[in-house]
């Protein structure tokens, strides 16, 4: 499984194995019943999670029904205690959305749910995030999770989506952080894959953020209002919904 997983998330094409993932979760799902743990987003119980990774493969972290990992859960439940955003009138931009958001948030009513993406089948708008065909102010609500790092000029991009929120509107941007660091490390002259994935984590990332992250979005205009999401998780919590341990979790709001 260590090996297969990383070896099926490399060979097969994204919106293929999209597509596939539809069949996959009905047989995880019935395989996985149980009571240990829980997934918020698709409110499933089940015995375990199942082992996800890139190159490093966690153990229990992918919901058996819905495929969401820890950072797809720890959004939801943000979302859900910290915002208005399952119940206000809300024009929503999601870039590169998560099939396991997909449907649930296409079902909302109080939602005008607009999807977008340079290859994803799921996308309504093909774009480049880097340059956005929507009207300054355009959006209430932007969620562009874990897009940034794939993005070759990330400040750019940053500005885009702050130009389009309204005002008093809010972004979700997270990224892969290594804590540990304080300046992101990102070298425009590293374009061998092999030594990307070496340096920044995956082939197709221009960058591993650092501790600085916070800043380079207060320089596109973005202000934080509230404390990090994750401290107020206790650990019952955090073990129940299998929550990442330690990531800082925000809503970015326009200036």
């Amino acid at each position: 499984m260590r090996r297969l997983v990383p070896f099926i998330l490399r060979v097969i094409p994204r919106p293929f194995l999209i597509r596939l993932s539809y069949i996959v979760m009905r047989i995880t799902s019935l395989a996985c019943r149980g009571n240990n743990v829980e997934c918020p987003v698709c409110a499933g119980r089940f015995r375990k999670f199942l082992p996800y990774g890139y190159n490093k493969v966690r153990k229990g972290v992918l919901c058996p029904r819905c495929f969401s990992l820890e950072r797809h859960r720890l959004l939801w439940l943000f979302l859900q205690h910290r915002t208005d955003f399952f119940t206000a009138p809300l024009k929503v931009l999601h870039i590169a959305p998560e099939q396991c958001f997909y449907s649930r948030f296409r079902k909302l009513k109080n939602l005008t749910y607009i999807t977008a993406d340079l290859n994803s089948p799921l996308a309504d708008v093909k774009l480049d995030v880097q340059d956005m065909p929507f009207q300054d102010n355009d959006f209430d609500v932007v969620i562009c999770n874990h897009v940034l790092e794939h993005v070759p000029d990330d400040r750019k991009a940053m500005r885009e989506i702050h130009r389009i929120i309204k005002p008093d509107g809010f972004a979700i941007l997270q990224v892969p952080t290594n804590y540990a660091m304080e300046i992101t490390h990102e070298d425009a002259s590293i374009t061998n894959p092999d030594e990307r994935e070496k340096h920044f984590r995956q082939k197709d990332h221009y960058r591993l953020y650092g501790r600085d992250y916070t800043e380079r979005l207060k320089e596109a205009g973005f202000v934080l209002k509230d404390r990090n999401f994750t401290d107020q998780l206790d650990d019952d919590e955090k073990k129940r919904y299998r929550l990442p341990a330690f990531e800082f979790m925000y809503a970015y709001y326009k200036q």
